[in-house]
């Protein structure tokens, strides 16, 4: 599956669309890791649990959006984008949205 943030792709034509695919995926902060990025609040640094756990989130939700573009027959997402939400205390949303199409060449 070709996935671009670009709204078309040179030297590809779009055979066919297929419309709006999304996937998100929603994560609560672990406690233990919440305490230590307190610590990290206080003396600077990358907190590398929450990295770690959005990354983990956009691949989810990426996954999410594949599956829906696959299911509708699409070899193709364009313009794809990201959102990061706060839900609740504790809690993130990631969002992902895009185009599904077929490329007449998607290699």
């Amino acid at each position: 599956m070709l996935i671009s943030n670009m709204e078309f792709m040179t030297g590809k034509k779009v055979l066919k669309h297929l419309g709006l695919v999304q996937g998100s995926s929603v994560r609560a902060k672990h406690a233990g890791k919440d305490i230590m990025a307190g610590f990290k609040n206080m003396f600077g640094g990358e907190l590398k649990a929450y990295t770690e756990l959005l990354h983990e989130s956009r691949e989810e939700a990426t996954e999410r959006m594949v599956q829906q573009a696959e299911a509708a027959g699409a070899n193709a997402i364009l313009n794809v984008r990201y959102s990061t939400s706060s839900i609740a205390a504790g809690a993130a949303e990631i969002y992902v949205y895009g185009t599904a199409v077929v490329l007449d060449n998607p290699e």
